[in-house]
């Protein structure tokens, strides 16, 4: 499919609110979003109409608060139906949402808040309204409205959103009229370099750009089901479960708590499934669980199963013909196997299984191939608007350990130094400035310089080898700068160097160096042994060192704090390596080093 259903034209010549309407009109009976009520075990669901109905009311409130064209706009709730809704209300009103992550330290929220220069921001509850209550009297900020939709205290300065259903219209809705495809559409703030997020702004073209080359690369059923589980802040899944939908006329599933993933998925049982390497991690978990726990005699026929499966996969992967025998036992396996065991984890219809952010370990992908699902890795930025290259099921298209190739509409080439640059349709416009202008980041041809570095194999494959930019993706796939951690870390006086690691891990460990002049004075401050020999043993030292380290985590947003630290004895230099001679630390040099010390801060 090239364009959107039921049109001919190109799809990126559209915009999000006249897919909307399309949607609507066309198919007025179809389901769009469901969500389960607090308390209730079944499901809450809204039409096309229904949703359009909403959004167009939701439209007039924030228009009533003062939301004009351009304005840029903050949402910060979790994966609710109102998160939905009112960042297509605003889109429609003329506004720019943006999103911000839930585990946001104040301090980035007041950063993101400066930056977008927003008047208006939406909140979930009091709790976290506390966050926002001082910026509103912040004279740094622009900020005059904080609508908060559980909960609401006035008192505090706040809007209360049930309000914002029962605003008298005034035509604003229809303020989408004026949108033309190069509109933005929103921005989204990834984690930059230096700790200061970048707000990369994307247009209504660029996210249409991207559905069609999804859509082309997969083949799905019409209106699929697809269960909204991931951070919103994140262009993923803004790309998964606001812009695709819209586009394919998709059924949305909140999942409000990921924990509950498992528990939602046998019931929607979506046909592409999309998990960062930490997910599938812990489905995986889970089923080996299960299989661990299975009577001796079904244990021996799933074990041959999957061995057939396994041998199936391999052969795919490797783009080689299957042999008629194993085509025939993998088919029979599969249907009285395989099938009822994915049909449990609601997993059965799945025809796309994706991974993304971080690289995901061979042995977990080894283990889904092997119960019949072949999980595909994907890669891409926020600045390509999701993906940018990626494997899919069919044979000859996708390869163990590589990203896959270009998705349709971007190219991709390596630099001298092997750094991947893209170059496409559904590249980002730029990066929004504090005045509110919009930066382009690509060259005078059109390149975006991604820092990540790669090489291109004979077949078309990207594999990622290796980062220019000292960004952590965790397997949970967050971006971290480990310069803002450490520093975080090393504003401590007796903290003089840091280390974060956290790369495919789960969270991040910190390898910390005492510094060689303050300790001695702190130590001899309170009648220490201050000559510097076993300091780092000490155990009032280490009772310090575990309150900097609270300290720093305290300022930091969850995904950046430092979960397990190991203090090391001796200074890093430039004579012993880890450092530059500027004085740079030499990350790979020192993770090489402490290898043993930085896995046992992973064991148990």
């Amino acid at each position: 499919m090239t364009s959107a259903p039921g049109t001919t034209d190109d799809p990126t010549n559209r915009t999000l609110p006249e897919l909307l309407l399309r949607n609507a009109r066309e198919h007025p009976g179809l389901p769009a979003l469901s969500w389960r009520e607090p308390g209730a075990t079944g499901w809450t669901t809204l039409t096309w109409e229904q949703a359009r109905e909403a959004v167009a009311a939701l439209a007039e409130g924030y228009a009533a608060l003062g939301v004009r064209p351009g304005d840029h706009v903050l949402l910060m709730m979790g994966n609710r139906p109102e998160h939905w809704l009112s960042d297509l209300a605003l889109v429609h009103a003329g506004a720019v949402p943006t999103t911000v992550y839930s585990t946001a330290a104040p301090e980035q929220i007041g950063y993101v808040c400066r930056h977008s220069r927003a008047r208006l921001a939406v909140v979930e509850d009091p709790d976290v309204a506390v966050h926002w209550e001082k910026l509103l009297d912040d004279p740094g900020t622009a900020l005059e409205t904080l609508v908060v939709l559980e909960r609401p205290d006035p008192g505090r300065g706040h809007t209360p959103y049930d309000g914002l259903i029962d605003t008298v219209p005034s035509g604003a809705f229809d303020r989408w009229r004026d949108l033309t495809p190069d509109h933005l559409v929103t921005v989204v703030y990834t984690s930059g370099t230096t700790g200061d997020p970048k707000g990369a702004a994307i247009t209504h073209r660029q996210v249409l750009a991207q559905a069609t080359a999804l859509d082309a690369a997969v083949d799905l059923p019409d209106h699929p089901s697809h269960v909204c589980y991931l951070p919103l802040a994140h262009i993923a899944e803004r790309l998964l479960s606001l812009y695709l939908p819209l586009f394919r006329v998709s059924h949305v599933w909140m999942c409000a708590d990921p924990a509950a993933l498992a528990g939602a998925l046998p019931e929607i049982r979506p046909p592409h499934f999309v998990g960062v390497p930490r997910v599938w991690e812990k489905l995986a978990t889970g089923v080996r669980a299960s299989l661990a726990a299975l009577p001796e005699e079904i244990a021996a026929v799933v074990a041959t199963a999957r061995d057939v499966a396994a041998d199936y996969h391999s052969h795919r992967e490797r783009g080689e013909e299957i042999p008629p025998g194993l085509e025939a036992r993998y088919r029979e396996v599969h249907a009285s196997v395989l099938t009822p065991l994915l049909a449990r984890l609601g997993l059965d219809r799945v025809v796309l299984a994706s991974s993304a952010s971080a690289p995901m370990p061979v042995d977990v992908l080894r283990f889904w191939a092997s119960l019949g699902l072949a999980v595909m890795d994907v890669w891409g930025l926020t600045e390509s608007v999701g993906v940018a290259t990626l494997n899919t099921p069919d044979v000859g298209r996708n390869r163990l350990g590589s990203v896959g190739r270009p998705i349709e509409g971007i190219q991709v080439r390596l630099a001298d130094d092997g750094e991947v640059h893209l170059r496409g349709r559904s590249v980002f416009e730029g990066y929004l400035q504090p005045d509110g202008t919009v930066s382009p980041a690509t060259d005078e041809e059109g390149w975006f310089a991604t820092g990540d570095v790669g090489r291109i194999d004979e077949d078309g494959f990207l594999w990622i080898t290796d980062r220019k930019k000292e960004i952590i993706v965790t397997s949970g796939g967050k971006n971290i700068p480990p310069v803002l951690v450490e520093n975080t870390l090393k504003e401590h006086p007796l903290v003089g160097q840091a280390l974060v690691h956290g790369d495919a891990r789960p969270y991040l460990v910190a390898l910390l160096v005492l510094d060689p002049e303050m300790t001695p004075l702190w130590a001899g401050e309170r009648g220490l042994d201050a000559d510097g020999a076993g300091l780092d043993a000490h155990p009032e030292v280490l009772a310090e060192i575990e309150r900097a380290v609270a300290a720093a985590n305290a300022r930091l947003s969850r995904p950046e704090q430092v979960k397990r630290y190991r203090l090391l004895a001796g200074e890093w230099g430039p004579g012993t390596g880890e450092l530059t001679p500027s004085l740079k630390l030499r990350r790979r040099v020192v993770e090489e080093r402490y290898a043993e010390e930085v896995a046992a801060l992973y064991r148990d």
